[in-house]
């Protein structure tokens, strides 16, 4: 590469770099480094541009590379920086001696050394090590000390991780109180700018988690939607999979199924891609959450199946998975196993855990009539309901003592207590939980006599679980209503505005013939795995999968089109880097659609799938409905032809996406 274009080449990747460009940066740094060695400072940012592009061997490389230039050069404070991030992102895969290694490194750097930013970053180690080690008191002085030192050094993410780390340290330690206010400070301060992209990216993750640990969803909610828009402004995506999984998990109590389980299966891809492994399993559960509340119980299996295979226990899901499928002996031993498990030495982590786990136990202890062991989970319940002083584990009492009230035939006891927790469900915005306990208190209104009353909530219930999808409860409520089942007047559809894609495996009958079923059903697997993360990144929620396509709606046009163009691109990049790829057309159409539940009808969609129809191998073909909406799109565009779809009366105007 001439001089004059390797320097060309490398100012692009720093001004990518800049932008958080990630992978445009990798690829400038790299065809540099290919012609002539980078220099200590680009390999630093080739190793964060390639951890935040998702290549976390190359991320290790160029850091170990960058440490050995630092050291070289006779620049200690940079190696020591450097070792940091080598050692940090060791523990982060579970590689606690190569982390220990690069952490004493640091220290015999830092040891001779006056003291420094660098010096407040590596107290954050202590910090860490006491967390790991349970020992909070000793966490909580270690952060205070880390707090003072970036304060004198004007470091600001010794600053502010050290804080949230004793305010997650002070929740642990049973002191929630004091610990959640320092936790909101130090992800507030991610706004000011100050922050490098992983420090405030940790923050975020441990903010949503601790919210949610002890039971502010409303908190975790709103701390999560503030995380999702910095994190995409900053090109930080699901940094790298666990804190899409908290996002994936707030979504699904708020009744976004559908960008729940997109985000959860992006999830489980990043983290295996990243070999956060005990990260896979917790994903995976999230899957199997949104599966069971939709009804999938076949599919709910699968996913708790594969969070156990990664050392997940996904509970309280696979036991209420066993309850609804009639097989209540196990779904007792298993609630009673995993509570077991949680007692510990009565920590609030465990505390709070058995919160989230009882509800469980008084359904399955109910289906028994085994009372005794019901009042003794919601006295429990009653007791941590009081602790926490969160409105979730109110409502997780409430509904427990209105179900055993209307289990041991008290009606008129069980019905004030009902109404009042479905709609301490219902301020929280949490849908599916709140119709859940509108249920139990239609039952109570019942067996008081009042018929009318209980109608007209099931009625209610059943809207909001046809409108989440929740096949099996819609069902269950039909059974009630009788021939009353879901009247039109109370069908909750909306007109909406979406963009439409259907995709399709070209010539897949014949490929099956060619390569056989065992061979053919692990390139399914790869492709739905590929295309549902690409749908998921540009912001599309799937509808519906037809075995060898799919069926998705984007909001946003544009988003529609990137996520076609990145789908094209990966198979392309599959059949470069490994051989073969199976050929898929995708079609898009953008128009008004009436959306009831997770689905949407109407003639728009019928016009999506026929342009997808009509789509070549390979071809992304839109119609014009969809350049109207999006306005400019960033790739070439054929020349406008007419088309004839099939059921479609008028010609739809369509282009293909010059997508190579």
């Amino acid at each position: 590469m001439p001089m004059v274009e390797t320097a060309q080449t490398l100012e692009t990747g720093r001004d990518a770099f800049g932008r958080h460009a990630w992978q445009e940066a990798v690829e400038a740094f790299s065809a540099v480094d290919r012609d002539a060695a980078l220099a200590p400072d680009d390999l630093e940012r080739l190793g964060t541009a390639a951890w935040w592009a998702a290549r976390p061997d190359d991320a290790t490389e160029a850091y170990e590379r960058a440490f050995a230039g630092f050291s070289a050069a006779g620049r200690p404070l940079e190696a020591a920086r450097v070792a940091m991030e080598l050692g940090y992102r060791a523990f982060r895969v579970g590689n606690v001696p190569v982390a220990m290694g690069w952490q004493a490194r640091t220290e015999r750097i830092l040891a001779d050394l006056p003291e420094s930013p660098a010096h407040a970053g590596f107290a954050i180690y202590g910090v860490i090590m006491h967390l790991i080690q349970g020992d909070w008191a000793g966490a909580i002085e270690a952060a205070d000390a880390a707090m003072a030192m970036g304060r004198r050094q004007n470091e600001p993410n010794a600053l502010y991780q050290s804080m949230s780390f004793k305010g997650i340290a002070l929740i642990q330690s049973g002191d929630w109180r004091a610990g959640l206010p320092l936790i909101d400070e130090a992800a507030a301060a991610i706004a000011t700018g100050e922050l490098d992209l992983r420090y405030a990216s940790d923050i975020y993750c441990n903010t949503i988690a601790a919210c949610r640990n002890v039971g502010d969803l409303t908190r975790a909610a709103q701390w999560c939607n503030e995380g999702e828009r910095w994190m995409r402004a900053n090109g930080a995506g699901g940094y790298p999979g666990i804190c899409r999984v908290h996002r994936s998990e707030i979504k699904m109590l708020s009744g976004e199924w559908g960008e729940a389980e997109q985000l959860a299966r992006q999830a489980a891809e990043e983290l295996e891609r990243f070999r956060l492994l005990d990260g896979v399993g917790y994903a995976q559960a999230a899957i199997g959450d949104v599966r069971l509340r939709m009804g999938d119980l076949e599919g709910a299996s699968e996913a708790y199946d594969r969070a156990y295979e990664y050392g997940h226990d996904p509970q309280p899901g696979l036991a209420l998975l066993q309850l609804a499928r009639g097989e209540t002996a196990e779904a007792r031993k298993t609630i009673d196993r995993a509570l077991g498990m949680a007692k510990g030495t009565g920590a609030l982590q465990d505390r709070a855990t058995r919160g989230r786990l009882l509800p469980a136990l008084v359904e399955i202890a109910l289906a028994t009539r085994d009372f005794d062991a019901a009042r003794d989970a919601v006295d429990e319940l009653q007791t941590i309901a009081a602790e926490f002083d969160r409105p979730l584990f109110h409502a997780g009492a409430l509904t427990g003592r209105g179900e055993l009230l209307l289990g041991e035939e008290k009606p008129a006891e069980a019905s004030p207590v009902l109404g009042e927790s479905w709609r301490l469900w219902q301020t929280m915005n949490l849908p599916y939980e709140s119709a859940r306990a509108r249920l139990h208190y239609a039952a109570a209104l019942s067996a008081e006599g009042d018929t009318a009353t209980a109608r007209r909530d099931l009625v209610a219930a059943r809207s909001v679980f046809e409108r989440l999808g929740a096949t099996l409860d819609v069902q269950a409520v039909d059974k009630l209503l009788g021939d009353d089942a879901a009247p039109a007047a109370t069908r909750k559809e909306e007109r909406v505005t979406r963009t439409f894609m259907f995709t399709d495996i070209v010539g897949s009958t014949d490929l099956v013939g060619t390569i056989g079923d065992e061979a053919w059903s692990e390139i399914l697997r790869w492709h739905d795995r590929e295309l549902r993360s690409a749908i998921a990144a540009h912001g599309g929620v799937e509808v519906d999968h037809t075995g060898d396509g799919f069926f998705a709606a984007f909001e946003r046009p544009g988003g529609a089109v990137d996520a076609a163009v990145d789908i094209q691109r990966r198979l392309a990049r599959h059949r470069r880097e490994h051989g073969f790829a199976p050929f898929v057309r995708i079609g898009l159409h953008t128009s008004e659609a009436t959306r009831a539940g997770r689905n949407y009808h109407g003639a728009g969609v019928h016009v999506a799938a026929r342009v997808g129809a009509a789509a070549g191998k390979d071809e992304i073909l839109v119609s014009k409905a969809v350049l109207d909406a999006a306005g400019a799109v960033r790739f070439a565009l054929s020349e406008p032809r007419s088309a004839e779809l099939k059921g479609v009366k008028d010609p739809v105007e369509v282009r293909s996406v010059e997508w190579r």
